[in-house]
């Protein structure tokens, strides 16, 4: 049992391990996470609902999104933005390895006669020949990527963009890392029985990593017949280092947000958004 607890409580290297199938793609936490996507009132999976709104107008306008514009939407769970920016015109393709959210996105479309094109897949190994004039990934998706899948993930784009196409990505701020505290967390059911429908053990170790600025909340879930570890990394960044990660890809920052729907950059708020552009 010592043993047990000491490796419930080790800190792991940053980006050790990669386990964001145990979240998404899990039946019952796939389940959990769809039913928070769809919660229009709350920031948890996805945004509230008039912040969507709000955000496909401004990135409609900021981006020129015309009728016929090529838009992939990286990590699109249930279609929130690919349905309304189809609505206005856009040529949409999704992108997401929940398939739950992916068949939700898919039913939504059918029932309200739309031509999205929904492919399950993780996107990091994600390939086309297809050519897009706007890239997203956006509630801050990228930050839950190791150095080396960020690095990935912008050569990607990079591809895929057309020559002057653009991506906008979000990222959390060096505010809301500086916020962020050491924990250790012990619950039966932890989460409201989020991790599994039977009964569990649930502890949750929350590590600061200062030197890299990443976040780990290890949650290790012990049930009677499995134990599992999931591990939830966040890189934080500040807006130079982001830019030199972007740039290292042969992108080009081309305006700062407070979010992506356009705000003023604020530099004390707990995340930002930078618009990037395919030279």
């Amino acid at each position: 049992m010592f043993e047990q607890l000491e490796q419930i409580n080790t800190r792991p290297e940053p980006f050790e391990s990669y386990t964001a199938a145990d979240l998404w793609t899990d039946e019952h936490t796939s389940k959990q996470m769809l039913a928070f996507h769809l919660n229009a009132s709350v920031d948890v999976a996805s945004r509230n609902a008039a912040f969507i709104d709000r955000s496909v107008e401004w990135i409609v306008s900021r981006c020129g999104v015309e009728a016929g514009a090529r838009i992939a939407d990286f990590g699109c769970g249930p279609g929130l933005y690919t349905t309304r920016l189809t609505k206005k015109g856009g040529n949409v393709t999704g992108i997401d390895f929940s398939k739950r959210s992916i068949q939700y996105a898919q039913n939504t479309a059918l029932r309200e006669g739309l031509p999205i094109r929904y492919i399950c897949q993780n996107y990091l190994e994600y390939e086309t020949d297809d050519r897009f004039d706007l890239i997203l990934m956006i509630m801050c998706d990228f930050c839950a990527l190791s150095p080396n899948q960020r690095k990935t993930m912008l050569n990607k784009f990079h591809t895929l963009l057309e020559p002057g196409g653009l991506l906008l990505i979000d990222v959390y701020s060096l505010a809301a890392f500086d916020k962020r505290q050491e924990t250790a967390r012990y619950e039966m059911n932890l989460l409201d029985g989020f991790w599994s429908p039977n009964k569990y053990f649930g502890f949750l170790n929350t590590f600061k990593y200062e030197a890299e600025k990443v976040i780990l909340d290890k949650y290790t879930i012990v049930e009677a017949a499995r134990t599992r570890t999931i591990c939830n990394w966040l890189q934080y960044f500040t807006p130079a280092a982001l830019r030199q990660e972007i740039e290292s890809s042969g992108l080009a920052v081309e305006d700062l947000y407070a979010n992506v729907a356009g705000d003023p950059f604020d530099p004390d708020a707990d995340e930002f958004a930078v618009l990037v552009k395919r030279p």
